[in-house]
C-alpha cells in the first residue's frame, strides 16, 4: 500500500515557513519521498501500518494549510502516468548578471 500526503501550507510569514520546513523534514525522516512538489509518498505494509503512520502525520500537522491523506494499493500506484511537456527554449529560466559599481 501507499500513502499520499498532498498538502499546502502557507510560507507568507517567518513562523508559516518555520513551520513548513518542519512538516517536510518530519516526512523525510518518517520514510516518505517526494514525489513532486507538496506530494510525497510512502510505502506501507497493510492496514496496521497505515493506521500507525497516519497517527504519527496527525501528530505532526502544523497550525495552519491543507493536508489531504491518500491510502491506494500498488496496483493503483503502478497504474501512473507521468505526463511531461515540450521543452522550448523560451522557458529556460533568465540569467542576471551581477553589476559591480566601484
Amino acid at each position: 500500500m501507499r500513502m499520499l500526503v498532498f498538502f499546502d501550507l502557507p510560507v507568507d510569514t517567518k513562523s508559516n515557513r518555520r513551520a513548513a520546513t518542519q512538516f517536510r523534514n518530519f516526512l523525510l525522516k518518517d520514510g516518505y519521498y517526494m514525489v513532486q512538489f507538496s506530494v510525497y509518498a510512502r510505502v506501507c505494509n497493510g492496514y496496521d501500518s497505515v493506521s500507525t503512520h497516519k497517527n504519527r502525520l496527525s501528530a505532526h500537522l502544523p497550525d495552519n494549510g491543507s493536508i489531504r491523506l491518500l491510502v491506494i494499493t500498488e496496483k493503483q500506484y503502478e497504474s501512473i502516468d507521468v505526463l511531461l511537456g515540450n521543452y522550448k527554449p523560451e522557458d529556460k529560466p533568465v540569467e542576471y548578471e551581477q553589476l559591480t559599481l566601484l
